[in-house]
């Protein structure tokens, strides 16, 4: 890592994690393989806090260490990058177990439970599919009922929300606002 941090990817140390490391990587990170309108990658830095912020809007009451979980949801791919979900799929175990112990030990580093409850990884899933559903019609060349199939009804937020986090950013900016939320949520 750019930290200098190194990071064994079978028994990952939450010592070796570090937020810089996470922003940067994830804000580089393109998601739905780059294949997506704009001047920019659609990065996975940016989608996380879309999925937040569209969680937040489901659920108002939700506490900002939740929210930390749902802003981390995709942490691990700061490593092992984004892969698309039939890949994945494909992949299988394997993937799965490398994935899951990367955000536990990210999780522990920040002090989020390493199992998160099932009420909050139904949360996490629901924010995902709501995001992917306003990145696929918005910039990824879905037409609303073929990603109403896939991803169901999303959430919605205001035409300038949306605006803002549906048009993609440079990285920098990306790995700025991500380090800032993260810290936001921190108090």
């Amino acid at each position: 890592m750019l930290s200098g941090r190194r990071l064994d990817l079978l028994d990952p140390s939450p010592l070796d994690v570090e937020i810089e490391d996470i922003a940067h990587g994830l804000a580089r990170v393109a998601r739905w393989n780059g294949q997506t309108h704009g001047a920019h990658i659609f990065s996975v830095a940016q989608h996380s806090l879309l999925t937040e912020r569209l969680a937040q809007e489901a659920h108002p009451d939700l506490d900002a260490r939740s929210r930390r979980c749902v802003l981390l949801h995709d942490a691990p791919e700061y490593v092992i990058g984004d892969m698309i979900s039939p890949f994945k799929a494909v992949l299988g175990g394997d993937y799965k177990g490398v994935e899951a112990r990367l955000l536990a030990a990210i999780s522990l580093r920040f002090s989020l439970p390493t199992a998160w409850p099932a009420a909050l990884v139904k949360i996490v899933k629901a924010a995902d599919r709501a995001s992917a559903f306003l990145e696929a019609t918005r910039l990824a060349g879905f037409s609303e009922a073929e990603a109403r199939r896939f991803f169901g009804r999303p959430v919605r937020l205001d035409d300038l929300e949306e605006s803002d986090y549906l048009t993609p950013w440079e990285a920098d900016i990306a790995k700025r606002r991500f380090l800032q939320r993260f810290e936001e949520l921190e108090t």
